[in-house]
């Protein structure tokens, strides 16, 4: 199915033939190769809608093969979301999948719907495909995964949120559309790319891409979005909701995002990796 938010952004863009590429050229199919590259893992960012219609992004961790293909259109994942999306799938919804292997810069997304099954998720795959390093940060786990506590809630960042996020070398950010699905997908840059606009706003550059615009051809239908910032020396992980609007006026485009609630969570990823490669096509950073 051809995607209007997509083909909407790529002519705005300026791509010579929108349409021609995007959600609707990925397969539902899981190659050997990306199954394999699954079941090496042992971390995957998942974004889905909540019953709200608010979009989180979320953390699932385990062994390697806790997450595994059972056949080339479904997925186990040995785990569930701690926060904020606990409890969402008892019953089947989208689900957007990233599975991210930071020290060799290599990705898979999976597009698809999920449900609980037991302690985890099983998943029924409508789109599989891989994107390239660009702008992955190098670094490598030093420690495993605590036990993932809520410690805090709001409407408002905190002051230690603010440095958090200006500090960040990457977040992910989830989005959707109906009847469509849901997406989850990387961002990075040098550290201070997102800047933190207000209490509840902040602003980040739309770099380069592959000029898919999955993320932003969902935010043209549907506003709500979902991002989530690692603490990769505390292992813990900030989830906002809210809602994102891109700005075509600027040289640089940008999109602005407005919180409506943040959770909080210790101990989602290992306390500890090691220092940041930044990756050699990131922009500088200009205020």
């Amino acid at each position: 199915m051809r995607h209007p938010g997509e083909i909407a952004v790529q002519a705005r863009a300026g791509v010579r033939t929108p349409g021609a590429f995007g959600s609707s050229r990925t397969r539902p199919e899981i190659p050997e190769v990306a199954a394999a590259f699954l079941r090496a893992q042992h971390l995957l960012v998942a974004g889905a809608a909540d019953d709200l219609g608010q979009v989180w992004a979320d953390v699932l961790t385990g062994p390697p093969g806790f997450a595994d293909a059972d056949d080339d259109r479904t997925i186990t994942v040995r785990a569930l979301p701690a926060a904020p999306l606990r409890g969402l799938f008892t019953a089947e919804r989208d689900i957007g999948l990233l599975a991210i292997e930071p020290h060799t810069r290599r990705r898979m997304r999976v597009n698809g719907t999920a449900v609980q099954a037991g302690g985890g998720l099983v998943i029924w795959t409508e789109q599989v495909y891989a994107n390239c390093p660009k702008y992955i940060q190098a670094r490598e786990p030093t420690a495993a995964p605590g036990v993932p506590e809520v410690v805090g809630g709001g409407t408002r960042l905190a002051p230690d949120h603010v440095g958090w996020i200006e500090r960040a070398d990457t977040f992910f950010i989830a989005t959707r559309a109906a009847g469509l699905g849901a997406d989850v997908s990387h961002r990075g840059g040098n550290p201070g790319f997102v800047r933190v606009t207000g209490p509840g706003s902040l602003e980040f550059p739309d770099y380069v891409g592959n000029s898919m615009y999955m993320t932003l051809g969902n935010l043209e239908l549907d506003p709500a979005a979902g991002l989530l910032f690692v603490d990769w020396d505390a292992g813990r992980t900030l989830h906002l909701t809210g809602r994102a609007e891109v700005d075509w006026t600027a040289e640089q485009r940008s999109v602005r995002f407005e919180l409506t609630a943040y959770t909080e969570v210790d101990g989602t990823v290992g306390a500890g990796w090691t220092p940041p490669e930044h990756h050699r096509f990131n922009p500088p950073v200009t205020r």
